[in-house]
Formats: structure tokens, sequence, C-alpha cells
């Protein structure tokens, strides 16, 4: 060794799997960066998938370090996405909204060991490299950024032979392609025959939910208490944020609810096929909106829902830290002081429907809307009624004679 070259540090954000695990290797040889620091950010993956990834990156000769952010994750993340009702064409966002706190613990870990850069495994078709390097940018400027997989333009039964070449053990084959990202809020695969929008996942993919038929067939009632737009109790039973996301996946999984097929647009113009698991997300979200319709005036819920929506589209580009994600944050903030309540639900089959709701801050009079009572003087709609639509039949008049 020569001791007067500096060892060139890299911090590789490492998951364990294909992409990551190759990058080891490839930035040692092809990048010249002796010291490789893989970083991985546990976000409620698996136990066991963290235990795999400390013993490869250890046995792939890298410093390694392991950052539990379970609890940051659910309450700095998951439950602003719960107020916000975070949905992404149809699906609960959950890998992008983790990719800004993995960016974040990178970071930290960078500048307290003195790399000189980053490392990531994305690809140059997906989201997460910009939402991965959007913190890593904004926090740490100065660092360059590796990207062997999209700097390489490599595919993945390409990525699969080099892996073999260079002795890197995989789970991946070209026969079981699957790439799978897990954190607690969801689970999302991909690749291989998936890809294709006329393939029909095959059981084994799913390990979350339950199929149709080996869920249970009779339903199962729960309830979900929040405060302040936040779930802070399953059945009454009063639980941290952690321990009743991971409760619910459980129970909702159990009978099958939160099984998501859909083609979804990625930032890039691509059309993708994906497959989601998310059963807390979707039962949780499914009782958020369930108690807003209860406790939030009309014109709060038409711009809540064009708040939601765009603050949705940044959380999945990864533009956690953008100051009109902070101004829309306010809003919201403003609006769940009132979503207060206990929602009712009903899980069978896939479904997770409301059979009811309480709230003491519920804009709701059955005395006023029941048809048998009197409260509401029904003689004084009248004038509303002949003034309703008056525009549109001055039109109609006019069109009548002026076509």
């Amino acid at each position: 060794m020569d001791w007067g070259v500096p060892v060139k540090k890299i911090v590789l954000v490492y998951s364990g799997g294909l992409d990551t695990s190759v990058c080891i290797p490839m930035v040692r040889e092809d990048y010249g960066y002796d010291h490789v620091i893989t970083v991985t950010v546990d976000v409620g993956q698996p136990a066991e998938d963290i235990r795999q990834a400390e013993a490869k990156a250890r046995a792939l000769g890298t410093e390694h370090y392991t950052v539990d952010a379970k609890d940051e994750f659910v309450r700095d993340y998951i439950f602003p996405s719960i107020r916000a009702n975070g949905d992404y064409m149809g699906y609960p966002i959950s890998t992008s909204i983790a990719r800004p706190l993995i960016g974040l613990k990178a970071v930290e870990i960078a500048k307290r060991l003195k790399a000189d850069a980053f490392c990531h495994g994305c690809t140059g078709k997906g989201n997460d490299q910009f939402r991965i390097e959007f913190p890593m940018r904004a926090f740490c400027p100065e660092m360059p950024i590796i990207a062997p997989m999209r700097e390489k333009n490599l595919t993945r039964s390409e990525e699969i032979e080099y892996a073999k070449q260079k002795g890197v053990p995989i789970s991946q084959s070209v026969e079981k392609i699957w790439s799978i990202d897990e954190n607690i809020w969801g689970r999302s695969i991909e690749g291989g025959r998936l890809e294709e929008p006329d393939f029909a996942p095959p059981e084994e993919i799913f390990q979350w939910t339950k199929g149709h038929d080996a869920s249970p067939n009779t339903p199962r009632r729960i309830s979900i208490t929040f405060e302040d737009g936040v779930p802070v109790a399953l059945d009454d039973e009063r639980m941290g944020g952690l321990a009743l996301v991971q409760r619910v996946n459980a129970i909702a999984g159990e009978y099958g609810v939160g099984r998501i097929d859909i083609m979804e647009d990625r930032m890039l113009g691509l059309k993708v096929r994906e497959n989601y698991e998310c059963p807390a997300a979707v039962t949780l979200l499914t009782a958020h909106r369930a108690l807003e319709a209860l406790v939030l005036t009309r014109p709060e819920l038409d711009m809540k829902a064009i708040v939601d929506r765009k603050w949705s589209e940044l959380a999945y580009q990864g533009l956690w830290f953008d100051p009109l994600k902070e101004d829309l944050d306010a809003f919201i903030a403003a609006t769940q002081r009132r979503v207060t309540g206990t929602v009712f639900l009903e899980l069978f089959k896939g479904h997770a429907k409301v059979i009811g709701r309480r709230s003491p801050w519920a804009l709701y009079s059955e005395d006023l809307a029941s048809f048998d009572s009197k409260s509401f003087d029904q003689r004084e709609a009248v004038g509303m009624v002949k003034n309703h639509g008056m525009q549109s039949r001055m039109y109609l008049q006019l069109k009548s004679k002026l076509a």
C-alpha cells in the first residue's frame, strides 16, 4: 500500500439486494474507491432482511452501519402522509416517502465519517434516483454521487451475470427476478413477467396479504381512533404509532386487504406495471377519509382534496423538503385539529369497509337531518330552490331564442 495516497471513502445506500450488492465490487474496481461504507436504514423491512444485508456487506468487505429509523419513519413520514391522505394514482405512497429519510441517514453518516462520495443502486429508469439524490444534493452538495446501474446502462440480467462473475451472493435468478422493496407502510413487487400488463401475478409474490380463497370466510370488525388526524388506538387499545401500524398490517393482511395492481406513470413518463401490498395503509387511510368527511366543512374538503393531491405529488417525487410542501403541511395541520374520533370498519375478502364513525367535532345533527324532525323548516328552502341554477336557466332560454 502507498501510504502517501489518501484512501477514498464512499457511502453506499445498501439494501442487500441485487443492485446495491453489485455496486460494491464496481465502485472499487471501476471507480477507485478503496473504502466502501454501506448504510442500511431500517424502515420496517423484515428483520431477516436486515441481518442478511449486514452479513452480506461484511462478507463483501465493507464497513457497515444499520440505522434503526422505524419510529422516526412512522412519526415524521407515515403520520404526515395519513393526514394528507397520501395517494398516487390509486395506491398509498410508501416507497417514495421512505427514500428522503434513507437519504438523510446516509448524509449524516457521510458527514460523520468524512466520506468523499455517495453511491446508490438506482437505475436510470426509475423514480428512486430522484428521491435518494435530492437530500444528498440538498444537504451535502459538494459530494459527487455515483450510480453504477445508471451510468453503465445495465439490465437486470447483466447484473445477475456480473454478480456470478464476482462471487456476489444474490437471491435473484433470470427465472425468478422479482424486485421487492419493503417498509412498514407498503411492499412493492415488480420485475420479470410482472412487467407484462396482462400477466396475472402468481400467489408466491405476496407475503403480507392472503388471497380470496385463503382469507377468513367471516368478516372482522375493528375500530380506529384518531387524535388530530393521527391514529392512536386500535379497538380502544392505545398504542404507539409503530405498534399500531404493525398490528393493523397483520390484521388487515389476514383478510386480504391492501393488494393493488396498477399501471403507474413514473416521473420520467414511463408507464410501468406495479404490484403493491399495503394492508395497514389502505385501512387507516380509508378510516381517516371517513372521519374527515364527518368533521370538515364542504369547502374545507374541496380545498383539502386539491392540497392532498399536490402534497402527494411532491412526496411521490421525493421533494420532502420543498417549501411548497411545507406550506401545504401548514394548511393540512390546521384542518387536522378537528380530525379526532373513532371509525368502525369491517374487513372481509380484500375490502376495508367503513360501517360507522363518531367524533365530538361531527358536523352532523340527527335532529336537523332526520325526515321525522321539524327542527329544519322545509318551507324555508323554497327561496333557495327557486334561485337554484338561475344562470343556467337564463342560458337555456337565450339558447332557445338565438340558436
